[in-house]
């Protein structure tokens, strides 16, 4: 029997897991989201999340509490009568009367290997870190921050160029098949779970606005890192001066080259800059309210000449 699910998410992240649990024949029951937030160049009009939108376009019931602190929104959830609840970045801490308020509990796509990187950012956290590898996993939610067991795991391989925008993209397809793949064995009664590990627990914190500007006193690894975890959203940057004044400039790709000078320092005509250890190369920039050029495109409207210092 197909299970009655409901479905728990809210950005573009988590629209392809939606969608694919749909197709596999199962009755989502209801979406909740995120509210209706302000959008609109004056904000003035609210946006739906991809995921309600998704849920429109199915014909599926949404819900958009603001938290479940109401009793009348957690009875309203016990209701739905639903065998599972599965959860892929909804952006809500979920109450124990909502964990527990399917048959078979709440189960979360997360975007990293657990126990490393629980927490908000484990995309952007990972590639910061410069690690090598994360992958998705199924957890059935317990009380804790990504702490419950483990039910599927799948690698997947993060190389040197690598952005947060491009693994993104990965990791919301492999999660979507993983999702789709542990149901149909819920479904089957041969889901089996693992607890997590007590070693090697790390917290991905939110990304915050004091960190995204680039400190080139740190080595070009670390500086290249910093770049492509940050890339596309929120964008790490750095000041220039254009036409007599100070802009910020976003980069949103690099390369590692050679080249020693003082941290900041424009080494040539191609905006290759100095960092503590080794030098940087932009490959893609944009300027505020700008679009995203190549680093050669921007350089032919803006050049930077050799000795110019970055801030």
């Amino acid at each position: 029997m197909p299970l009655r699910i409901i479905f728990m998410g809210t950005p573009e992240f988590s629209v392809p897991t939606l969608l694919a649990l749909a197709g596999a024949g199962h009755e989502i029951v209801a979406v909740y989201t995120q509210p209706p937030r302000p959008g609109g160049r004056r904000g003035l009009d609210l946006k739906k999340s991809p995921v309600h939108e998704a849920a429109e376009r199915l014909g599926v019931a949404v819900l958009t509490p603001v938290n479940f602190k109401d009793a009348a929104d957690r009875q309203v959830f016990r209701d739905f009568n639903a065998d599972v609840a599965v959860v892929v970045a909804y952006g809500l801490l979920l109450p124990e009367e909502i964990l527990s308020g399917t048959r078979h509990g709440c189960y979360n796509g997360h975007a990293s290997l657990l126990p490393r990187w629980r927490g908000a950012a484990p995309i952007q956290r990972a590639i910061m870190a410069g690690d090598r590898k994360t992958g998705m996993m199924i957890m059935k939610m317990d009380k804790g921050l990504d702490t419950g067991p483990v039910a599927l795991t799948r690698t997947v391989a993060i190389d040197e160029t690598m952005t947060a925008g491009e693994l993104h993209d990965r990791l919301m397809q492999v999660g979507a098949e993983l999702m789709t793949q542990a149901m149909a064995k819920l479904e089957a009664g041969e889901l089996t779970l693992t607890p997590q590990s007590d070693e090697g627990v790390v917290y991905a914190a939110k990304i915050s606005k004091d960190e995204t500007r680039i400190d080139f006193t740190r080595s070009a690894e670390d500086v290249h890192n910093h770049i492509r975890g940050l890339s596309p959203f929120p964008g790490a940057w750095f000041e220039l001066e254009i036409a007599g004044r100070m802009e910020r400039v976003k980069a949103l790709g690099s390369e590692r080259v050679e080249g020693t000078a003082a941290a900041g320092l424009v080494l040539d005509d191609a905006l290759t800059i100095a960092c503590g250890k080794g030098a940087v190369r932009p490959t893609r920039l944009q300027r505020a309210g700008g679009k995203v050029l190549a680093a050669t495109d921007f350089l032919r409207g803006t050049p930077v000449a050799p000795g110019t210092r970055i801030a």
